[in-house]
């Protein structure tokens, strides 16, 4: 019995020390954000290169992924509402399906998949190959230069992603509604229908369910890709460990948010 209880305390101790971790990396990179120093041109340069691989490249199945979820409200939408009269009400619920919880969640399920292991590897093997020591030994600080562009590009690239995500999930909405007979047939209509639920909460949820999660993936991703042992074999294990504890991290700030903000 004192086994079990040492081996579940010990467990206990080291997911908080990584939650520990990963909270250091993440206040690290925002309060650099914020120092002019830590911006050279070098910086600039990867957290560019970061958006441009995590969010330009990642557009195309973004928008596949923002109209199958526009086609999939619509459908249940007429086959709910449609059947009891209140077809009006196909604008707020894109706003409670998407806006509030599909959009987020599903680009960051995207992100994770793709630019989260791809983060993980890439680091990994800096490190396999010892040029994260000989950054340190040239007096170039890691944090500054590797963690921090990718973290800051990605929470950036899935900030701007969702809005992409959502835009082109409404859009669908009515384009399908329209060969449904589903919602308003006007897009003025349509557009009012859709603001009329919108709420102040609804942007704090917007911007909390991409930035933090953003945050949380870059740190985790860049920590777990900066501490592996040092063999290539590591590699594939830190990149499946990024991408478990990146997908518990947004899930669990997905379900805190959507607690505090709406009830």
């Amino acid at each position: 019995m004192m086994s079990v209880v040492r081996r579940i305390g010990a467990d206990a101790r080291g997911r908080w020390h990584v939650v520990r971790h990963v909270a250091a990396v993440m206040c690290g990179c925002l309060v650099l954000v914020f120092r002019p120093r830590a911006w050279p041109r070098t910086v600039r340069e990867q957290v560019g290169k970061q958006i441009f691989f995590t969010g330009y490249e990642a557009l195309g199945m973004t928008l596949v992924l923002a109209v199958l979820a526009g086609v999939s409200v619509v459908a249940q939408a007429q086959l709910w509402l449609g059947r009891f009269g209140q077809s009006e009400m196909l604008g707020p619920l894109l706003i409670a399906v998407i806006v509030r919880e599909a959009g987020p969640l599903l680009v960051n399920f995207l992100v994770i998949g793709r630019s989260g292991t791809a983060i993980v590897t890439e680091l990994a093997t800096i490190r396999v190959h010892g040029q994260e020591r000989a950054m340190d030994a040239q007096g170039l600080d890691p944090l500054i230069f590797l963690v921090m562009p990718r973290v800051v590009g990605m929470a950036v690239s899935i900030l701007c992603l969702t809005i992409f995500f959502i835009a082109c999930s409404l859009f669908t909405g009515f384009v399908v509604g329209l060969f449904l007979d589903v919602g308003a047939h006007d897009p003025t209509v349509f557009i009012q229908s859709v603001l009329k639920p919108v709420r102040g909460g609804d942007l704090v949820n917007l911007l909390a369910k991409t930035l933090l999660p953003g945050l949380l993936t870059g740190a985790i991703c860049c920590m777990e890709g900066l501490t592996i042992s040092g063999a290539v074999t590591d590699v594939p294990q830190a990149a499946t460990r990024g991408v478990v504890r990146s997908i518990a991290g947004l899930l669990i700030i997905s379900a805190i948010v959507s607690v505090l903000t709406y009830l």
